[in-house]
């Protein structure tokens, strides 16, 4: 047994020894070589390495080397939407620049576009809470032509009955309540009802005496100058004539004969839809030079469909559309 295992060892170690001499001997003929092309090359290694790859068949790109990149248009760049930019929507622009354009208002509860109500508290010619009120400084006289004598007929203009701070009416104008104006309010209620909105007409009919209380309180309160830019003089009162309707929100009474009253869905709705039953805001805001009193949002003047769809339309007041001013 030693015997076989020794005989494998020097097997073995004979065969290896065979392997090294031809392992030293190709190591050999590599380094002749590599002497050989050293000195054909100049001794340059780069080149001789470069010489050697070709020699055998190889090609190896440089390292450093970069793929030269595809010149790029200026043109081709404006081709391609930038998102960054956001364009202005133009209909909302060409709306914007077209300031009182008159929209088409339909009935119900969508609110419509208002202006913001003034800031300070406005009141009525003659009812409602009082707050403190500014005079208008250069409404000379409160509008009014001081000592003019009350008429013994009533003024008509394109048959419309007028009745403002130059044209008063007569101490004995008693009508009363005028009944189509009633009967336009009760159906303009009717179909705010629809819209969920529950109407009254809290001030209507005031007969000369009547204002004439009114007036002479609230100049107690306020002064005559004062007094004069929110509540009328006995006789020349729109209230007298039956016609106007001051109008308010069933359980909403904080707003009666105030501006908020503008400011409230209801408000809203009768200021957009009054029109169709033959009403106009009376006093409506920006036109205080011509009515001679402050806004008024919950004042309404029945004259009627046709000429309320006129007024309405060319956002007129009663003075400019009866051409009176």
């Amino acid at each position: 047994m030693k015997r076989k295992n020794n005989y494998t060892n020097k097997k073995n170690k004979k065969k290896q020894g065979k392997t090294l001499t031809i392992t030293l001997l190709i190591s050999g003929v590599i380094m002749t070589g590599l002497l050989i092309g050293l000195g054909m090359n100049d001794w340059d290694v780069e080149k001789s390495l470069k010489k050697g790859q070709e020699a055998i068949g190889i090609s190896v790109a440089d390292e450093d080397a970069t793929p030269e990149a595809e010149p790029t248009e200026l043109s081709d760049l404006a081709k391609q939407p930038d998102e960054s930019v956001v364009e202005p929507d133009a209909d909302v622009a060409k709306e914007e620049d077209e300031p009182g354009k008159v929209q088409e208002v339909t009935p119900g509860r969508k609110p419509t576009e208002q202006k913001t109500p003034p800031s300070k508290p406005t009141k009525n010619n003659g009812a409602g809470s009082s707050t403190e009120v500014k005079p208008n400084p250069t409404m000379e006289n409160g509008g009014y032509i001081e000592g003019q004598v009350l008429p013994k007929e009533p003024k008509y203009v394109k048959e419309i009955l007028l009745a403002n701070k130059k044209y008063p009416l007569p101490t004995t104008y008693a009508p009363g309540e005028d009944k189509n104006a009633r009967g336009a309010f009760e159906r303009m209620a009717a179909e705010a009802k629809l819209a969920d909105f529950n109407l009254n007409a809290f001030s209507t009919y005031r007969s000369f005496e009547y204002q004439t209380t009114l007036y002479e309180r609230y100049v107690a309160r306020d002064g005559k100058k004062a007094a004069d830019t929110y509540s009328a003089r006995p006789g020349y009162s729109e209230h007298q004539t039956g016609l106007a309707f001051d109008i308010g929100e069933v359980n909403f009474e904080q707003h009666f004969a105030s501006s908020s009253f503008g400011e409230t869905e209801a408000g809203k709705w009768v200021a957009a839809n009054a029109h169709r039953f033959g009403f106009v805001m009376r006093y409506p805001e920006g036109k205080e030079q011509i009515t001679g009193y402050m806004h008024e949002s919950w004042h309404f003047r029945y004259v009627g469909t046709r000429v309320a769809g006129e007024i309405f339309k060319l956002n007129l007041t009663l003075e400019e559309y009866l051409g009176v001013q």
